[in-house]
């Protein structure tokens, strides 16, 4: 139960927020590496990391003196006008990732918009597929966001319901079958300009796709010409023991898009990248954003970005990915059903038993002093910052151990 100074904030939420959220009843005030500290000054570990966000842990000094500097100096200039911040960064970018061009943007859902555009523009100009013919196909099973257009590629009734009628062009096929994308490619590929695909989807309870999977859609969209498009926003960026999860696989994606750890959790930033054949097929003035690439992203994505490679950030948690689940394989519970992931963004699929599900044990958890969420009901999402060390991790370990047996 919430203390009384819990409480008061709940209340303020519940009466003047909207009820977007089922949050867990705890109330954060204070953030420091891998661990969060609530109102009544209780510490935990935070194993949900904003959803992939806070890679780099809460308030990394380096970004947060990058952020503090550049806002002392210029935030805001709107595109209309050149900055001394975002060449350097675009150029940054470039560098780290390996593409021609960046078109960066501020929230995941608007960089997925901006790749369905540009994928789009793709078909029309490069491809040849007659205008408003263009399909792109995503998978059952995504989470891409929450825009009108995104929802239309969704299947969780959760996401969809209720926000009809849904953007035309879309196509959905199963996720980890390439024989249904080949399928999809034989029947309708002349009008296919892309195929959007999480490498490991996130919300969906962290679903692995069998080793193989994507080098096989990468080359089906390889012998179609049609743009293979991956959603790295919650995988990328050191998440999965890589830079880019799709370099488990040696793939490169024609378009990648990024988000959420991009600016280590200080401030919204996404960012689209490829190469000149699909950016330049979008002019000036046919899409852009105020704050796309505003002076504060551009240093503390930079920041954010440096962080992860000074510290090996992404060879860290492919090691201690390892650790945590073998030792959460070996827990012998009826709770336990499954236990699956990759580096450090894994999850374990809760079967109901003694009356209490996922919800409970997430509570009894946060009892003990670690945060997770439960996602569709019966999996749990662990996800910590990169930057926890292997100490750490362990009292972790036993902390979600404790937990389960205490449920039994």
């Amino acid at each position: 139960m919430p203390t009384a100074e819990s409480k008061q904030y709940i209340d303020l939420e519940e009466k003047y927020g909207a009820h977007n959220y089922h949050p867990l009843p705890v109330v954060l005030s204070r953030g420091k590496g891998c661990y969060v500290w609530d109102v009544d000054g209780k510490m935990y570990f935070d194993f949900l990391s904003a959803y992939s966000a806070v890679n780099q842990g809460h308030s990394h000094p380096k970004i947060v003196t990058a952020l503090n500097t550049q806002a002392e100096t210029l935030c805001l200039t709107s595109r209309a006008f050149y900055n001394d911040a975002l060449g350097p960064y675009e150029k940054y970018m470039h560098d780290y990732f390996g593409y021609d061009k960046i078109l960066p943007m501020n929230t995941g859902a608007e960089a997925v918009e901006t790749a369905l555009k540009l994928t789009r523009k793709w078909g029309y100009q490069k491809k040849g597929i007659p205008e408003d013919e263009a399909i792109i196909v995503a998978c059952e099973g995504n989470f891409h966001g929450r825009t009108v257009t995104i929802v239309s590629l969704s299947t969780d009734p959760e996401a969809r319901a209720g926000y009809g009628p849904y953007t035309p062009g879309i196509e959905v096929v199963p996720y980890n079958d390439v024989t249904a994308l080949s399928s999809i490619f034989e029947e309708k590929g002349a009008s296919i300009a892309g195929f959007l695909v999480e490498p490991i989807q996130g919300e969906a309870g962290v679903i692995v796709p069998d080793e193989g999977y994507l080098k096989g859609c990468y080359d089906l969209c390889k012998a179609y010409d049609i743009l293979f498009i991956a959603d790295e926003i919650q995988t990328g960026i050191g998440r999965t023991g890589r830079v880019l999860c799709c370099d488990h696989e040696g793939v490169r994606p024609d378009i990648v898009i990024l988000g959420k750890a991009l600016s280590g959790g200080v401030l919204p930033v996404s960012a689209v990248l490829a190469d000149d054949e699909v950016m330049l097929t979008i002019q000036p003035g046919q899409h852009g954003s105020t704050f796309g690439g505003f002076p504060l992203a551009c240093k503390v994505a930079t920041a954010a970005l440096e962080v992860v490679r000074e510290e090996k950030l992404a060879e860290k948690a492919d090691r201690l990915g390892n650790i945590f689940r073998d030792e959460l394989k070996k827990i012998k519970s009826p709770f336990i059903r499954q236990v699956r992931g990759k580096g450090l963004l894994n999850a374990i699929v809760v079967a109901p038993y003694n009356g209490k599900e996922a919800w409970d044990l997430c509570m009894k958890m946060a009892e003990n002093g670690l945060l997770a969420k439960p996602t569709h009901g019966h999996i749990i999402r662990f996800a910590p910052p990169l930057v926890i060390t292997e100490e750490e991790l362990r009292e972790a370990i036993a902390i979600i151990k404790e937990s389960v047996t205490s449920l039994e």
